[in-house]
């Protein structure tokens, strides 16, 4: 893979310190270009823009709207090319670091400290702390954000006579999930992504591998992937989803899981905590049905992951003033109230703001999950995911630019073993060789 950098002159733009516009206030015939994946939130908020916000401001908002895999193609040309035809694009936490050290965004603290209202302290630390980039600056502000935890059927549980622990234990829900399985022919013990990719597999992986003491890369940049505490962690997550998991295990990713929770073909889902929101939906089967707990542990304290997409500036943009009007208003306050009484607090682009967790509105219509998951997202620690220092940040994640093509890749291999066609240890043996090719270009600086 080709590693994210730019080299000449950029555009820089003056105004407060930020970079912006010709000055003065925005508006008055103004428009910002905006390219962003197209989840259900962001459709929601494009449906909404034009009554409100461009209403209120004056500022049209030209969206472009694209799958995961095809917006962040896009995003990573025009801002590495510092195009300028985006002023605005939705990355996450795991390039916002990137985007930031190759000087392809705009600063964001100048704004954050005049626009008292946005109240960026009411932003959870986790989240703010995560947009940060080398320099200790802001360069992105969340729309939503997620970490992960574990999913049950309580009714399910209550019918078998099943404990779940207030905070499982890996090993607890291997064993809860061999009871189920015994006990229910119509019904697996649990569902985990199997999927190949750096956010499908690898994503729940890594977090198992932090909390039974494992790390892609140790301090020093040596490569770590088939070192014993990752042989470990690997071998139970492919154990347990071949034993007591989904059929068809290495083709399920995400949606599959959310499907087989919903269609109630499996006892317990290890998961986005974005996932809750889809299990309580009105027109959901088991509504009502599931609990919700911490993501299992062994070795550490916690171990949910922290993902968000995140709304970032080009440093080529000669609308800046313009664009972070448009994130002001997307990212704060009165965007959730809008949200949640136009459309239902259900569907409010959740996981950023503490405000949210106290607002009783959003409390009702979350009271399943809404505690676990701020916690989750709380406790959520990507520079110390795990038992030891750590070369780059990221809890499911690398933060450097190879890793999507190495966790792409290296999940391909865990698919393979999920599958059966080779072991674990061959697979991780494979895995190891491409983690030193990139842990190499790393001891060289």
């Amino acid at each position: 893979m080709i590693a994210l950098t730019v080299t000449g002159g950029l555009l820089v733009t003056g105004c407060a310190g930020a970079g912006g516009s010709s000055g003065g206030s925005s508006g008055d015939g103004e428009s910002i270009n905006v390219l962003m994946v197209n989840n259900p939130p962001m459709v929601e908020l494009q449906k909404l823009t034009a009554e409100h916000f461009t209403a209120e401001t004056g500022i049209e908002v030209n969206f472009t709207v694209m799958p995961e895999n095809e917006v962040r193609d896009r995003i990573s040309q025009d801002f590495a090319n510092q195009a300028g035809q985006y002023d605005v694009a939705t990355i996450s936490n795991y390039e916002t670091p990137i985007y930031a050290r190759n000087g392809w965004l705009h600063e964001l603290d100048p704004y954050l400290e005049e626009d008292t209202d946005y109240d960026v302290e009411d932003v959870l630390e986790p989240m703010r702390n995560s947009l940060l980039g080398e320099d200790g600056k802001t360069y992105a502000q969340p729309f939503y954000g997620e970490s992960s935890f574990l999913m049950y059927r309580q009714d399910v549980f209550e019918e078998l006579g099943l404990t779940m622990p207030e905070q499982p234990t890996w090993d607890e829900v291997a064993e809860l999930a061999a009871e189920v399985d015994e006990q229910r022919g119509d019904m697996k013990g649990i569902c985990l992504r199997g999927l190949a990719g750096w956010g499908e597999v690898m994503a729940p992986l890594t977090t198992v591998v932090n909390t039974f003491g494992g790390t892609w890369f140790d301090a020093d940049w040596e490569a770590r992937v088939n070192a014993p505490e990752f042989v470990e962690a690997t071998e139970f997550y492919v154990n347990l989803v071949r034993e007591h998991g989904q059929a068809g295990a290495a083709q399920s990713g995400y949606a599959e899981c959310l499907n087989n929770m919903t269609q109630g073909n499996t006892a317990m889902w290890y998961d986005a905590t974005a996932g809750a929101g889809s299990l309580e939906a009105d027109d959901s089967p088991v509504k009502g049905n599931i609990g919700y707990v911490p993501a299992p542990v062994k070795e550490t304290d916690s171990s949910g992951w922290l993902y968000t997409w995140a709304w970032g500036i080009q440093k080529a943009s000669s609308n800046t003033d313009a664009a972070w009007e448009f994130i002001s208003w997307a990212s704060g306050k009165e965007y959730e109230e809008l949200v949640g009484e136009e459309i239902g607090w259900a569907n409010v682009p959740a996981g950023k703001r503490a405000s949210l967790y106290e607002n009783p509105g959003y409390q009702e219509a979350a009271s399943a999950f809404y505690e676990v998951t701020q916690q989750a997202i709380s406790q959520a620690d990507p520079l110390n995911p795990g038992v030891q220092e750590r070369p780059a940040a990221g809890i499911q994640f690398v933060g450097i630019p190879e890793f999507t093509d190495l966790g792409t890749r290296v999940a391909q291999e865990i698919s393979s073993a999920i599958a059966g066609q080779q072991t674990v240890q061959e697979a991780l043996d494979k895995s190891q060789e491409m983690a030193e090719r990139v842990a190499e270009g790393y001891r060289d600086r």
